[in-house]
Protein backbone atom coordinates (compact mmCIF):
# COMPACT_ATOMS: atom_id res chain seq x y z
CA UNK A 1 0.00 0.00 0.00
CA UNK A 2 1.39 3.66 -1.03
CA UNK A 3 1.38 6.14 1.41
CA UNK A 4 1.07 8.56 -1.09
CA UNK A 5 -1.75 11.27 -0.85
CA UNK A 6 -2.70 13.63 -3.61
CA UNK A 7 -4.09 16.88 -2.71
CA UNK A 8 -7.41 16.56 -4.94
CA UNK A 9 -9.08 15.48 -1.54
CA UNK A 10 -8.80 15.97 2.04
CA UNK A 11 -5.83 13.39 3.38
CA UNK A 12 -8.59 12.53 6.10
CA UNK A 13 -10.80 11.45 3.55
CA UNK A 14 -8.40 9.85 1.57
CA UNK A 15 -7.02 7.45 4.63
CA UNK A 16 -10.94 6.98 5.11
CA UNK A 17 -11.20 5.82 1.53
CA UNK A 18 -8.36 3.94 1.89
CA UNK A 19 -8.88 1.81 5.18
CA UNK A 20 -12.71 1.43 3.41
CA UNK A 21 -11.28 -0.02 0.81
CA UNK A 22 -9.01 -2.72 2.66
CA UNK A 23 -12.30 -3.40 4.99
CA UNK A 24 -14.42 -3.72 1.65
CA UNK A 25 -11.83 -6.13 0.07
CA UNK A 26 -11.53 -8.24 2.96
CA UNK A 27 -7.94 -7.32 3.99
CA UNK A 28 -9.30 -5.96 7.11
CA UNK A 29 -11.82 -8.44 8.71
CA UNK A 30 -14.98 -8.17 10.68
CA UNK A 31 -14.12 -7.63 14.04
CA UNK A 32 -10.41 -6.66 13.50
CA UNK A 33 -9.01 -4.12 15.52
CA UNK A 34 -6.84 -1.63 13.99
CA UNK A 35 -4.00 0.59 14.94
CA UNK A 36 -4.05 2.90 17.30
CA UNK A 37 -4.09 6.60 16.66
CA UNK A 38 -0.51 7.40 17.67
CA UNK A 39 1.21 3.64 15.71
CA UNK A 40 -1.29 4.76 12.54
CA UNK A 41 0.45 8.77 12.49
CA UNK A 42 3.69 6.94 12.99
CA UNK A 43 2.78 4.54 9.64
CA UNK A 44 1.36 7.77 7.37
CA UNK A 45 3.75 10.54 9.10
CA UNK A 46 0.72 11.71 9.63
CA UNK A 47 -0.63 13.80 12.54
CA UNK A 48 -2.85 11.87 15.21
CA UNK A 49 -5.75 14.30 14.83
CA UNK A 50 -5.71 13.57 10.80
CA UNK A 51 -5.92 9.56 11.88
CA UNK A 52 -8.47 10.49 14.36
CA UNK A 53 -10.70 12.07 11.90
CA UNK A 54 -10.47 9.21 9.56
CA UNK A 55 -11.34 6.52 12.31
CA UNK A 56 -14.46 9.20 13.22
CA UNK A 57 -15.37 9.54 9.64
CA UNK A 58 -15.67 5.52 9.62
CA UNK A 59 -17.41 5.24 12.85
CA UNK A 60 -19.85 7.74 11.82
CA UNK A 61 -20.86 5.87 8.96
CA UNK A 62 -21.11 2.58 11.20
CA UNK A 63 -17.89 1.21 9.30
CA UNK A 64 -15.79 1.41 12.49
CA UNK A 65 -16.54 1.27 16.29
CA UNK A 66 -14.47 2.26 19.25
CA UNK A 67 -14.70 0.75 22.12
CA UNK A 68 -13.46 3.00 25.36
CA UNK A 69 -10.23 1.45 26.46
CA UNK A 70 -9.85 -1.27 23.63
CA UNK A 71 -9.31 0.76 20.45
CA UNK A 72 -11.11 1.19 17.01
CA UNK A 73 -12.09 -1.99 15.34
CA UNK A 74 -14.45 -2.77 12.44
CA UNK A 75 -17.81 -3.43 12.69
CA UNK A 76 -18.94 -6.83 13.09
CA UNK A 77 -22.25 -5.73 11.25
CA UNK A 78 -21.55 -8.26 8.13
CA UNK A 79 -24.87 -6.96 6.23
CA UNK A 80 -23.91 -3.14 7.00
CA UNK A 81 -20.15 -4.39 5.15
CA UNK A 82 -21.76 -5.76 2.41
CA UNK A 83 -24.32 -3.14 1.69
CA UNK A 84 -20.83 -0.77 2.11
CA UNK A 85 -19.09 -3.13 -0.53
CA UNK A 86 -22.04 -3.02 -3.08
CA UNK A 87 -22.51 0.69 -2.72
CA UNK A 88 -18.46 1.10 -3.14
CA UNK A 89 -19.19 -1.02 -6.55
CA UNK A 90 -22.23 1.70 -7.74
CA UNK A 91 -20.24 4.21 -7.26
CA UNK A 92 -16.63 3.11 -9.23
CA UNK A 93 -19.12 1.97 -11.82
CA UNK A 94 -20.86 5.39 -12.52
CA UNK A 95 -17.48 7.24 -12.18
CA UNK A 96 -16.56 4.71 -15.20
CA UNK A 97 -19.35 5.13 -16.80
CA UNK A 98 -19.55 8.66 -16.60
CA UNK A 99 -15.93 9.55 -17.53
CA UNK A 100 -16.43 7.19 -20.71
CA UNK A 101 -19.76 9.20 -21.87
CA UNK A 102 -17.98 12.66 -21.65
CA UNK A 103 -15.76 10.54 -23.82
CA UNK A 104 -18.54 10.39 -26.52
CA UNK A 105 -18.57 6.16 -25.94
CA UNK A 106 -22.26 4.60 -26.27
CA UNK A 107 -23.14 2.04 -23.57
CA UNK A 108 -22.39 -0.37 -25.93
CA UNK A 109 -19.06 0.44 -26.56
CA UNK A 110 -18.61 0.88 -23.06
CA UNK A 111 -19.43 -2.36 -22.58
CA UNK A 112 -17.98 -4.39 -25.47
CA UNK A 113 -14.68 -2.79 -24.41
CA UNK A 114 -15.09 -3.99 -20.53
CA UNK A 115 -16.10 -7.48 -21.97
CA UNK A 116 -12.77 -7.14 -24.25
CA UNK A 117 -11.11 -6.09 -21.52
CA UNK A 118 -12.10 -8.68 -19.03
CA UNK A 119 -11.11 -11.27 -21.46
CA UNK A 120 -7.89 -10.36 -21.67
CA UNK A 121 -7.04 -10.48 -18.18
CA UNK A 122 -8.46 -13.71 -17.53
CA UNK A 123 -6.26 -14.71 -20.70
CA UNK A 124 -3.28 -12.77 -18.79
CA UNK A 125 -3.05 -10.90 -21.72
CA UNK A 126 -4.05 -7.15 -19.63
Amino acid sequence: MMNEFNGSKPIYLQLADRIHRQIISGELKAGEKLPSIRDMGIKYSMNPNTILRSYSELEREGILETKRGQGTFVSEQQDLLVLQREKLKHEQIQQFVNVMREMGYSPSEILSGLEKYLNNIEKGDE
